[in-house]
């Protein structure tokens, strides 16, 4: 097999598995140093052993090198390919198969691994027509959130990366805008309206009294510039971070009012909103975005994991934007 290739399988499974990060970025600069050597390069070092005199090549990649060069299928690689229980729920295929693309992802531009084009060749090799790209708003400084001014090169960086991907697939501009304390978006508006999804999510002050966090989550909501809310309660599984309180009912009915989705996040450690929350907002007649919230490509395959909490709790595939074709994505959310 090609050795890039099979670089990038490894990492795209340690991702997926929520590996340390440092054994991720290990394979994915030896797929890049492979990938910029002339193929007699790597064929020759490869056959010498010299394979690791390469800076950002060390013995395990230089093994699985080696390994494809010779037409195996790498060892390291077979060990993760029969150890993998991928995916690890039972529901939520059928779901799953019907999704078109993902509302929620993040790039190497604020706090995400990889390349824009990177996540976005990833998406589409996981089978979307579509995906957004949204990264950070401002304030969100510890997660590199984007300025107004770096927003507006990103937008140049999705056209051009659009223009290379060619047809069948599309990566859309958008943004993971904070609601900030009193509801408010922290990003211009005129910037916000020329994107294609704008997800609004809580970040801060996570633990401000429920009559405050109400207002603040019904103010964002309503706001034209949202189509989508994200991870809505806020919490880290594993009693790591608990729950924002704040009034679910009234919440939703201004979700199914303004027309702006639920986000049912799939990251294994949020899996936000929870089922009680999640039949809640069901019951309120609200759309939903199934979103992976990935922030690597291997992470872009967590959809399942909120594919099945959806099912299990009824969530009709009619109500689900992320299934959605993109023209129509698209009209709903220039609808505002």
């Amino acid at each position: 097999m090609d050795p890039v290739d099979a670089l990038e399988r490894i990492a795209f499974l340690l991702e997926r598995g929520r590996a340390p990060t440092y054994r991720v970025q290990a394979f994915r600069t030896a797929a890049d140093v492979v990938a910029a050597m002339p193929p007699d390069e790597v064929r020759r070092r490869a056959e010498s052993g010299s394979l690791t005199d390469r800076k950002g090549i060390g013995p395990k990649t230089a093994a699985v090198v080696a390994e494809a060069l010779r037409g195996e299928v790498p060892r390291y690689l077979a060990r993760l390919e029969d150890a993998d229980d991928w995916p690890p729920v039972e529901g939520g295929r059928a779901l799953r198969d019907a999704l078109r693309g993902d509302c929620h992802l993040h790039s190497d531009w604020s706090d995400g691994g990889s390349p824009i084009e990177t996540m976005a060749r990833a998406a589409a090799s996981i089978g979307h027509e579509w995906a957004v790209l949204t990264d950070h708003s401002p304030r969100l400084t510890i997660a590199g959130g984007l300025s107004a001014e770096r927003l507006r090169r990103q937008l140049d960086v999705v056209a051009d990366v659009n223009s290379r991907l060619g047809d069948g697939f599309r990566l859309l501009t958008g943004i993971e805008c904070d609601i900030l304390p009193d509801g408010s978006l922290d990003q211009e508006d005129a910037l916000l309206e020329r994107l294609d999804v704008v997800v609004a999510s809580v970040h801060s002050k996570l633990r401000m009294d429920a009559e405050s966090m109400t207002r603040r989550l019904v103010a964002a909501v309503a706001n034209p510039l949202v189509d989508v809310l994200g991870h809505c309660t806020g919490r880290i599984v594993g009693g790591k971070r608990p729950e924002s309180s704040f009034d679910a009912e009234l919440v939703f009915a201004a979700c199914a009012r303004f027309g702006t989705a639920v986000e049912i996040n799939s990251r294994p450690d949020r899996l936000d909103p929870p089922r009680r929350l999640l039949r809640l907002a069901l019951d309120a007649g609200v759309l939903f975005a199934i979103d992976s919230d990935a922030h690597a490509p291997g992470q872009l395959e967590w959809q399942i994991l909120g594919c099945a909490r959806a099912e299990e709790c009824g969530v009709p595939v009619e109500r689900v934007v992320t299934a959605w074709p993109e023209a129509r994505l698209r009209s709903w959310t220039a609808g505002g």
